[in-house]
C-alpha cells in the first residue's frame, strides 16, 4: 500500500492492460495521480460495462496532468509515439491510436466517441507495389476542445484555441485559430472565439 500512494499513475480497475511492452515517460512535477487512467463517471455510459484498454508497444509521454475517463482505448504500436500536454482530458470512450505520432498541447480536452488515429491500418499498395498511405503525424495544438464522436485522421492539425465541433471528420491542417470547425469537411462555423474547460 505505501507503494501504491507514491506511484505517478493510477489505473482503476475497469482498464484492461492488454500490452504493456512500451514505455511510459513522465515529464514535469510527479506525485501521486498525475496520470489517471478509467476513473470519472460519466452518466451516459455504464462503468461497470465501459472498459478501457490500454496496449502500448511504442512511447506514451505525459507532460503533465493527465486525466483519461472510463473506457477510453490507448494503442500505441512499436513505431508509435504519443506526447499528452499538461492538463489533457479525455471525458470518456474514446480511442487514440498511433503508429507515427499524435501530439497534444496543453489543456486539451476531448469529449466521448473521438477517433484520433495517425493510420489507416491496412497497406494500400499502386501498381510498383509501393504503399500509398503510410501512416503521417497528427498534431493538436493548445487549448483545443475536440466535441463527442469527432475523428480526427492521420496527417491532422488543429492549431490553437480551435473547437471542433461534434460530429466533425479532419483530415488535413486547419489554419485559423479560435475557431469553431465543423461537419463533415471541417468547415469554418465561427470565428474569433474562446472556450472555457
Amino acid at each position: 500500500m505505501r507503494t501504491a500512494i507514491r506511484l505517478p499513475v493510477l489505473v482503476s480497475s475497469n482498464v484492461l492492460l492488454k500490452c504493456t511492452e512500451g514505455q511510459i515517460r513522465i515529464e514535469g512535477p510527479i506525485f501521486t495521480g498525475v496520470v489517471r487512467l478509467g476513473y470519472g463517471d460519466m452518466a451516459l455510459f455504464d462503468r461497470r460495462r465501459s472498459k478501457g484498454i490500454w496496449e502500448v508497444k511504442g512511447l506514451v509521454v505525459f507532460k503533465g496532468k493527465a486525466w483519461i475517463g472510463q473506457g477510453t482505448k490507448i494503442s500505441v504500436g512499436q513505431t508509435g509515439r504519443i506526447i499528452f500536454g499538461p492538463d489533457f482530458e479525455v471525458t470518456a470512450n474514446s480511442a487514440i491510436v498511433s503508429y507515427s505520432e499524435i501530439e497534444f498541447g496543453k489543456k486539451c480536452l476531448l469529449s466521448w466517441d473521438v477517433l484520433i488515429m495517425d493510420t489507416d491500418f491496412h497497406a494500400i499498395l499502386n501498381a510498383e507495389g509501393a504503399v500509398i498511405n503510410a501512416p503521417k503525424c497528427i498534431k493538436i495544438d493548445d487549448n483545443v476542445w475536440i466535441g463527442c464522436r469527432s475523428t480526427i485522421l492521420k496527417g491532422s492539425h488543429v492549431g490553437p484555441g480551435n473547437v471542433i465541433a461534434a460530429g466533425t471528420v479532419v483530415t488535413k491542417k486547419l489554419e485559423g485559430q479560435q475557431t469553431i470547425y465543423g461537419g463533415p469537411e471541417a468547415k469554418i462555423l465561427r470565428e474569433n472565439i474562446t472556450w472555457k474547460q
